[in-house]
């Protein structure tokens, strides 16, 4: 029994109807073609359902020869061969084959043409969806987990179009074959009929028992595999930390513990689910040998031909074919329109607030400010300020360090620096323009961002470094790795700058990456350059070569440091101090220590740490 794709399997749709109907909805540019294959699937169904009728003709004529034979052997009529017809018998084969014929071209060509709009409808949707994740305010992520989402990209998408690709046709031609079957056998035989008629409640019933059984093991099997997969993927990833703490053992247990769980339900899935297709296959015999009992008595009494009893039972065949791919059909269509609501749940989120695009100047007004922080306010949940009033003048070139504990909230004045969150109140304005009526990519132009955690992407390290300006030239991209140190230790690598870096670019060390992410931000040569703790995974000699470095490019060109080791910031023309999510001190370095507040106490502690090291 099908257990659907993807994790979606457990899920089941909140809103039933809505969401097909809006599913539906976003096929409506494909109507056409829908209606096109509806078509050309009844038609091979019709096809198909004609056959065996047609063809019990020829059996017909194959038995009144036979016992037209018989009869005038009786009579002592000396006879060369059997009086059959088989020209008549030839052709009503010859028609029988271009009906399965026919029948196999419709079902191929709306089986092409389903498919080519099962693609383009998840083409369209796919699309939708990853432009809706560009206009998504950063809320959004910080809330929703990046495997959530991969999920509702990749196997929900796949859910949908598998069953717009197999399901929909098959559904149509399910109910088309059922009630065709059922004419066709109205046609030959009210009696045999009804016989025929009595599987459907055990076939209902067989299926009420099953799937629902089946449908709960599928679901326990997919979660414990989901742990299994975790505790592989957990061990793997850490496996030094799992050897140094001897560990290995604990380990082992967990994953036969899991390993042991997804057995059990794996196995109870696949035993219950196969039970149904016997159990369908022994009532659909109980039916045959009745049909076959009751026809072979009306045939004897001349009541219904041989070719229709012979019909009849190829038709009790197909008859619970389509109760049983109605039934498998069920869970995949609940697991698609669960998939479903998850991505219309994305398309439904709100946008980011538009904003008014208006230009920013040229470049900051003569002894003007290049960065004003002018009464912001800005909460991350209602209700709970977290900045208050903040002020803040930065001039051309000035380097302004925010420091503070772990979890005071230094990342939120990069985050509004960004516009990745608008302020609540108040404005930050950038040249003398309010950034909030700026357009996003405009003001982000004049910025460039080294983060804590380094992201490189497969590609080359020429191609990472370029990444923060596709217009430079080579000499730049060199220019900029030699300014970060890290020309030295490319050069130094097989390839050079032409080394591929894999997927977590773990072929290089953690402090080369960041060396790389810097290169990367220094390429783009910003206005306006934001180090969140960018030395932090650096070793203290490559840290003072970078400080070094930093005194030549920063010249001229603002800059906002997020630092834990306050020895990296003490030229910072101002410090922002934090804590709590609030802004206590701000100062240079040697006004902060003369009032011995927040600051001097970071500071001394940290020196006297170093000390006792």
């Amino acid at each position: 029994m099908r257990n659907g794709r993807g994790s979606a399997t457990k899920q089941r749709p909140q809103s039933f109807w809505k969401t097909t109907g809006r599913l539906f909805r976003y096929m409506k540019h494909w109507i056409p073609g829908i209606i096109v294959v509806m078509i050309f699937a009844a038609a091979s169904v019709i096809l198909q359902i004609r056959t065996p009728k047609i063809l019990g003709e020829a059996t017909t004529e194959l038995f009144k020869g036979v016992m037209k034979g018989t009869a005038e052997l009786k009579a002592g009529i000396n006879l060369t061969s059997l009086p059959i017809n088989f020209g008549k018998i030839g052709h009503i084969l010859l028609i029988v084959g271009i009906l399965y014929v026919g029948a196999a071209l419709f079902g191929i060509v709306q089986q092409v043409i389903m498919n080519w709009i099962a693609q383009k409808v998840v083409y369209q949707l796919r699309r939708d969806l990853k432009d809706k994740m560009q206009h998504l305010p950063i809320s959004y992520y910080d809330t929703h987990s990046n495997g959530d989402l991969m999920s509702r990209m990749a196997n929900d998408m796949d859910n949908i179009g598998g069953t717009l690709q197999q399901t929909l046709s098959q559904l149509v031609t399910s109910v088309l074959t059922f009630f065709g079957v059922l004419y066709m056998m109205l046609t030959i035989s009210g009696w045999l009929t009804l016989v025929a008629l009595i599987s459907v409640p055990l076939s209902l019933v067989v299926v009420m028992l099953v799937a629902p059984r089946s449908q709960k093991f599928f679901a326990s099997q997919q979660k414990n595999l989901g742990l299994l997969n975790n505790t592989v993927e957990e061990t793997y990833a850490g496996h030094t930390v799992v050897k140094t703490f001897n560990q290995e053992a604990d380990v082992q247990d967990q994953f036969e513990e899991h390993n042991e769980k997804y057995y059990k339900s794996a196995w109870k899935a696949q035993f219950v689910s196969s039970l149904i297709f016997p159990l369908m296959n022994f009532v659909k015999n109980l039916d045959y040998l009745a049909v076959a009992v009751i026809g072979g008595i009306q045939v004897a009494n001349g009541t219904v031909s041989l070719g229709n009893v012979q019909a009849f039972l190829q038709y009790t065949n197909q008859f619970s074919q389509p109760i049983t791919q109605m039934a498998n059909l069920t869970n995949t269509i609940q697991a698609t329109i669960a998939s479903a609501e998850r991505v219309f749940a994305v398309l439904d989120e709100d946008d980011m607030p538009q904003t008014v695009h208006d230009q920013l100047p040229a470049q900051t007004a003569q002894a003007g400010n290049v960065i004003e922080f002018d009464n912001v306010n800005f909460q991350y949940v209602p209700d709970k300020p977290l900045i208050e009033d903040f002020n803040l003048a930065v001039k051309p070139g000035e380097m302004v360090a925010i420091v503070g504990p772990t979890g005071a909230g230094k990342t939120t004045i990069i985050n509004l620096l960004e516009r990745f969150y608008d302020v609540a109140g108040g404005q930050i304005k950038y040249r003398g323009q309010a950034t909030n009526t700026v357009a996003r990519a405009d003001l982000r132009k004049h910025f460039a961002m080294v983060l804590q955690e380094t992201w490189l992407f497969t590609g080359s390290i020429f191609d990472n470094i370029k990444y923060g300006r596709e217009d430079a030239t080579a000499d730049e991209v060199y220019a900029a790795a030699k300014a970060a140190h890290a020309d030295t230790f490319i050069r130094q690598l097989p390839d050079g700058y032409d080394t591929i870096l894999n997927e977590a670019a773990s072929n290089i060390s953690q402090g080369q990456r960041q060396l790389l992410t810097i290169a990367r931000a220094f390429v783009a040569d910003p206005d306006v350059l934001i180090l969140d703790e960018a030395t932090s995974s650096v070793d203290t000699r490559t840290e003072m070569l970078i400080q070094q470095a930093m005194e030549r490019l920063l010249a001229g060109r603002t800059s906002f440091v997020v630092a834990h080791r306050l020895s990296t910031i003490q030229n910072a023309e101002n410090i922002v101090v934090m804590d709590h999510g609030h802004i206590v001190e701000t100062g240079n370095h040697d006004s902060l220590l003369a009032a011995n507040g927040f600051y001097a106490d970071l500071y001394n502690s940290q020196f006297a740490g170093n000390n006792l090291a």
